[in-house]
Order: C-alpha cells, then structure tokens, then sequence
C-alpha cells in the first residue's frame, strides 16, 4: 500500500496536479455560460475526467521528452521524471493512457468533441516541441489553456460561440502572460542550454513588458467576453478584479524576482476561482 501511495505521490509531482487550477475554472465559466445555470451532474464529471487527462497527458508528454533538458536545470532536476523515482517507459504508458482516455471521454460528451479531441491533443502537446525552436512556446502554452472555454461550450451546446472565443483569446494572453514572468527563472539556463524563450532572446525588461502587454490583451479579450455573452453587474466586477489581481502579479515580480512563485501560484489560482465564482453569482442573478 506504501508504494502504491509513494507511486501515486510521484506521479502527482510529475504533472503538478495542483496547476489544474489554471484550466478548470474556465472550463466551468463556460459551461454554467453556455446552460445559463447548472449544466447537470454527468457533464460535470465529464468535464472533470476531461480536462485531467488532457492536462496529463500534455505534462507527462512533456516530462518525458524534457527529461534531457531537465537533468541540467537546478531548478528542475529533483522531478521524478529526472532523479528515476519514474521510469521513461512508465511515463510513457501514463501519457498514451491519458490520450486515450481523453478521446474516451471526448466520445461520451457529444460528436463535436469526439472530432476536435485529437487535434486538441496534437495542440497541447506541441509545446514541448516549440521551446526547442521557437520563443513563442509561450503563446503555444497559452493556446493550450484558451482551449478549455471552447471545450467547455462544446461539451453543453455542440457548437462555438462568439464569447467562448473572446474568453479563450483572454486565457491564453493570461496564460503567456504569465508563463514570461515564471520564465524569468530560467533565463540563464535557457541561454546556455540554446533554449528558445522570450526571456532569454529579449532580455529581463522586454520581457516583462511584453507581459504587461499580454495581461492587457487578457483584460481587453475578457470585456468582450462578458459584453458579448450578456452578463450582468458581476461579470464587471470579474473584470476588475481581474485587473487588481493582474497588476499585483506585476508588482510583486518588479520588486523581487524570488517571489515568481508566488505570483505564479498564488494569484493566478485565485484569479481563475474568483473569476468563476462571480460569473456563476452574476449568472444565478439573471435568472431570479
């Protein structure tokens, strides 16, 4: 029982399961959008079951081709998938099980998201590539969080709508957004090992004002949002304290580059939750 626990631990460690914080509140923002109001007890689950293996297959495929670069980054060389606690073949399996299960589910939910499941998992997946050539792997991890909107209105009403992509468009600049300030902790090792970032081709200033450029884009993007889906007072406030919040992450990276982590962490999971819980109190307001 002791080394299922420690093999499960590991694993967990391998995706940093606590990061599903990013995608899951957008999933749900535009599922409880797309129903106005609760989306019932099956889609809940399956989106759930949906958004865990897609999220595990894209860190586990990544952990697996990274583990080169890995081994030679300080900050990244206790993972599981660099020190053996994982073997190469076990993440293997664990990558092509979550794939799989991604597809399974994606056929449970409708045929729309039966159709865009593999094309969503070649795009989650080809961050791991991109860094190895292109220092807009960041807009690429962006595009692989914006995709959860989508998912989300997809998996209630079979189609796309314009506000989805407005709310997709804004995760994914807040997704960039972000990834260049937690970039920053890697500048160095980027630059030695040829690694392609937007930190290490532009330097520490120009990469954080292309980050504060993206959080605008993000702020900008998310107004479309609640204007085009209808929302109400609530959905405003989400705006603001999305800005509030955002412009905090900014400071607090300006000031002292060892507090990333906390910005990183910390505020973005907040963000998304709040985000969440206002759309869903502005939602329940229209309807009584």
């Amino acid at each position: 029982m002791k080394k299922i626990i420690k093999l499960l631990n590991n694993f967990n460690e391998l995706v940093m399961f606590k990061h599903s914080i990013f995608s899951l509140p957008f999933i749900f923002i535009a599922m409880v959008v797309a129903a106005s109001g609760w989306f019932g007890w099956q889609l809940l689950f399956l989106g759930i079951f949906a958004a865990l293996t897609a999220r595990n297959f894209a860190m586990g495929f990544n952990r697996y081709l990274d583990r080169d670069i890995d081994a030679l980054n300080p900050r990244t060389i206790n993972r599981p998938s660099v020190d053996g606690r994982i073997s190469k073949n076990a993440m293997f399996i664990f990558f092509v099980a979550n794939a799989f299960g991604f597809i399974i589910v994606a056929y449970f939910v409708n045929t729309l998201a039966l159709y865009l499941s593999i094309p969503i998992l070649l795009i989650i997946g080809s961050y791991s590539y991109f860094k190895r050539f292109s220092y807009l792997a960041h807009i690429i991890l962006g595009i692989s969080l914006g995709l959860a909107p989508i998912a989300g209105v997809v998996a209630v009403s079979e189609t796309i709508t314009i506000w989805s992509l407005y709310l997709s468009i804004g995760v994914m600049f807040w997704v960039a957004g972000f990834d260049l300030l937690y970039s920053l902790q890697d500048i160095e090792v980027d630059k030695k090992l040829g690694l392609h970032s937007i930190p290490s081709k532009f330097g520490v200033q120009k990469t954080m004002f292309f980050s504060k450029i993206l959080h605008i884009l993000t702020i900008i993007f998310w107004l479309l949002f609640v204007i085009s889906a209808n929302l109400g007072i609530f959905g405003y406030i989400a705006i603001l304290a999305s800005v509030t919040m955002l412009t905090i992450e900014h400071i607090i990276v300006n000031k002292d580059f060892t507090k990333i982590d906390k910005a990183f962490f910390t505020i973005n999971g907040y963000l998304g939750i709040l985000f969440f819980i206002l759309i869903v109190i502005d939602i329940w307001f229209n309807k009584f």
